[in-house]
């Protein structure tokens, strides 16, 4: 049973590689830093390895012989070198270190040969023979002989697989003893799957087999590759001690060098591979993010850790400390102004609206009390129900970076709760002009029971002095210096009486003005040092679900 090798009805397109490779990139891009270094070392490993192929000889075709310990790749290579380059015997391990052989000018491979590891001493070239015709098709191939994958010694079976991940093609050997072995099975040939179009399975020392035996074993060789996912792989028969045992071999390595298309097959697959073990980490949708409810609730918490009920509430004691100090009696406001403005107490804007420092200057200056413990917590619960919310939909990795997003500036968040309240303005930075009426009112009725009192003291003077005693006008029956000074004083009181619901009202109102106020700058500070970094997992999740996305394209 021989199969034709197939690959040239399914041409890589270069471009379309490119651009693949380069949304593996922006992948990378987007979900480094977010998601664990583990998860993500097959795809910068990708991205590294098929650069550098890239950058190196397109004209070169870099084919792989692969197989275990007497399955007789070493015979094989030498048939197709047509020299004895790579030691054959009996002993185990046989070959240890990879073997090459280049059609072509040495130099030219040579990079490719570096790049891969394999020693100079260990190169051959097939120059001199390129003259013939049989040789000059395969003008380009590099071929490797591998240490034996099931090897005693582990660092046959380490190099092996390094190699494995470099080369554009991949013939496996096996022989009619140990095709069915379950290491080649599972460990290989099951993990390249999809790499089938760079992947060739030889069914050497098929002349040790009877005549009637070959088409029961390469039956049977087809029904395990079909199961390892390995189905329509070319499966040839090789007799390295004939002449015409390798015919079938070389002329499959002669289409594959014709078609310049391995190494861009090879790298295709892999992308392949990669994308597949990265479709868990990414989703079809992307998730709302946190909800205005939740963005209040973050801002309620922030509020609390950052004092403003106090600072509200010190607003009003200040707004009414002021307005009675504005609007009282001019004679009691000196002893008003010597009780301390309540905002004062607290470090932020005095009588005036002036600071004591300058804003800039206002960073952890405030006297808010400390947030007690239950605001700590809430502050906590508050952020977790962001992070929760932004990353519930999301795919496993990506919840945890959006966690650790929402608390990445959470020991910055005092100072700048800090700074936001100490910057607010409070608007108490003016005075009303009904206090200035007011207050000129008072003026004008302390002035006239001053002026009344005054009259009645030098009334009273020139009468001690026995002067002539002052004509005092009346208002009916009652003088009009008393009626000046009893009026005057009434009038006070009643001024005062009548201010004062004024004052309570506008004060809270004044609070309820605050309190917006310092919502608002706090919820800034939670935009920029919670949802912000929140925002950019979201942002940074989109780009990578795209960038794989197109990295899928086929």
């Amino acid at each position: 049973m021989r199969e034709a090798f197939r690959g040239g009805d399914q041409r890589v397109d270069p471009d379309l590689l490119l651009a693949r490779l380069d949304a593996v990139r922006r992948f990378l891009a987007a979900a480094d830093g977010r998601l664990p270094d583990a998860q993500l070392v097959p795809a910068h490993t990708l991205v590294e390895r098929a650069g550098t192929r890239l950058a190196l000889s397109r004209d070169h075709t870099l084919v792989a012989l692969a197989g275990a310990t007497g399955s007789g790749k070493s015979s094989l290579f030498n048939a197709l070198a047509r020299l004895e380059l790579s030691p054959v015997g009996v002993r185990r391990p046989t070959t240890g270190v990879a073997h090459a052989c280049v059609w072509g000018p040495p130099e030219d491979a040579g990079r490719l040969l570096d790049w891969v590891g394999v020693l100079p001493r260990h190169r051959f070239v097939r120059e001199s023979a390129l003259d013939a015709d049989d040789e000059a098709a395969l003008r380009g191939l590099v071929l490797l002989d591998l240490p034996d994958f099931d090897s005693v010694q582990r660092s046959h079976r380490l190099e092996v697989d390094r190699l494995l991940g470099l080369v554009d093609q991949v013939v496996w050997v096996v022989d009619p003893q140990k095709y069915a072995d379950r290491v080649i099975h599972t460990s290989y040939l099951r993990e390249f799957h999809r790499h089938r179009d760079v992947t060739l399975v030889v069914l050497n020392q098929a002349d040790r087999l009877p005549p009637a035996e070959l088409p029961r074993v390469l039956a049977d060789l087809r029904r395990l590759l079909d199961a390892d996912g390995l189905e329509g792989v070319p499966l040839l028969t090789t007799t390295a001690t004939q002449p015409d045992g390798i015919t079938e071999l070389r002329g499959a390595l002669e289409r594959t060098v014709a078609e310049r298309q391995a190494a861009l097959r090879r790298l295709a697959g892999d992308v392949d591979t990669v994308v597949a073990g990265l479709d868990e980490l990414v989703g079809t949708t992307r998730p709302a993010g946190p909800d205005d409810t939740t963005a209040d609730e973050l801002t309620r918490a922030l509020a609390g850790t950052a004092g403003v009920p106090a600072v509200t509430e010190a607003v009003q004691q200040a707004y009414r400390h002021r307005a009675v100090a504005s609007t009282g009696w001019p004679l009691v406001r000196g002893w008003r102004r010597l009780r301390p403005d309540p905002l004062r107490r607290l470090h932020l804007p005095g009588p005036g609206g002036d600071s004591a420092e300058p804003a800039e200057s206002l960073v952890a200056a405030t006297s808010v009390p400390d947030p007690t413990a239950a605001q700590r917590s809430a502050l906590g619960l508050a952020i977790r129900a962001v992070a929760d919310r932004a990353g519930s939909e999301l795919p496993a990795g990506w919840p945890t970076a959006v966690t650790d997003a929402a608390r990445s500036r959470l020991a910055d968040l005092p100072d700048a709760l800090d700074r936001a309240v100490a910057g607010t303005d409070l608007g108490l930075n003016r005075r009303p002009l009904w206090w200035r009426l007011v207050g000129a009112v008072q003026w004008l009725v302390t002035l006239t029971a001053l002026a009344g009192l005054g009259w009645l003291v030098l009334g009273y003077a020139l009468r001690a002095l026995g002067l002539p005693e002052l004509d005092n006008p009346r208002v009916g029956e009652v003088p009009l210096p008393t009626l000046l000074l009893l009026g005057g004083l009434l009038a006070g009181l009643l001024v005062a009486a009548l201010t004062r619901p004024v004052v309570r009202w506008a004060a809270a109102r004044a609070r309820r003005r605050a309190e917006q106020r310092l919502l608002t700058a706090v919820s800034v500070v939670g935009d920029e040092y919670v949802l912000a970094p929140v925002r950019d997992v979201l942002t940074s999740y989109d780009e990578a679900r795209e960038a794989l996305r197109e990295a899928a394209r086929h």
